[in-house]
């Protein structure tokens, strides 16, 4: 049976954030995910996920200058102290979020620099990340992000992110399957949940092609959902969309599992 867990940087965005968690677990949400938690202190956010018993499944280590349109350090020469700082950061954050798997995003590709030169920039601090990480008991992941919504994006295919997982050859590094992007990027999403399982740390899921809730648009989710449940996945689905109106409003799609779980 799939477990979900709201992706409270989109959703829920008729909240303010801290009231996000309240709302997620009102609609039978048990876990949260989210893209940086940085805005807030570690035990604010613990105290909402006590407070509405959920579990934190995944967020993102910092990117950089977000605001200033970074997306990722990883592959930047020259940021490597930066990049170890960060995830020092994020580690800081995940022990009181108790949160055992945490995003490194790669970066976008200078256009000055040789790709061969960004990809070993990329493996040391992954190999960094990883090891550091291990001692948490936490999983790295990276993930493969289309280049239509974010143009220049270092990693964009799900070939590349397992190569890279394995050239590195930390257990805990594993690559984050979001089925948005792959369908964008690639297609042929069951062969590569078969292909891939093994080297697959987390999953997200959207609608396809406008990022809307996943009963809209041109993937079938609930045959996905099964096929995910017999390759033995058992790791929360991210919901990592942009809902059509209000959130509560649109979660009809998730209803029949919610039951099913009772």
């Amino acid at each position: 049976m799939p477990r979900f867990a709201a992706n409270l940087t989109m959703m829920y965005n008729e909240h303010a954030f801290l009231d996000r968690f309240a709302a997620a677990a009102r609609d039978g949400f048990k876990a949260v995910e989210f893209l940086f938690p940085y805005d807030f202190r570690a035990d604010e956010l613990q105290a909402q996920l006590d407070a509405h018993g959920l579990t934190q499944a995944l967020f993102n280590a910092p990117p950089g200058d977000w605001n200033g349109g970074e997306r990722g350090i990883a592959i930047l020469p020259g940021r490597e102290d930066e990049f170890r700082r960060s995830i020092d950061t994020a580690l800081d954050y995940a022990r009181v979020l108790g949160n055992r798997k945490l995003h490194v995003m790669a970066g976008l590709a200078p256009q000055d620099q040789p790709r061969e030169r960004l990809r070993d920039v990329y493996l040391k601090n992954l190999a960094y990340a990883a090891q550091t990480a291990q001692a948490e008991q936490i999983m790295i992941v990276i993930e493969p992000i289309n280049a239509r919504d974010m143009p220049g994006y270092f990693l964009n295919r799900q070939d590349d992110a397992q190569a890279i997982c394995a050239e590195v050859g930390a257990a805990n590094l594993k690559v984050q399957f979001d089925c948005y992007h792959c369908q964008i990027v690639e297609g042929d999403l069951a062969m590569k949940l078969k292909r891939d399982r093994a080297g697959i740390g987390h999953i997200q899921i959207a609608g396809v092609p406008e990022r809307h809730e996943p009963d809209i648009g041109e993937l079938n989710y609930p045959y996905l959902f099964d096929l995910i449940d017999s390759l033995g996945y058992d790791g929360y689905i991210g919901c990592e969309y942009r809902p059509r109106a209000a959130t509560s409003a649109g979660l009809g799609w998730l209803r029949p599992y919610l039951d099913a779980a009772r």
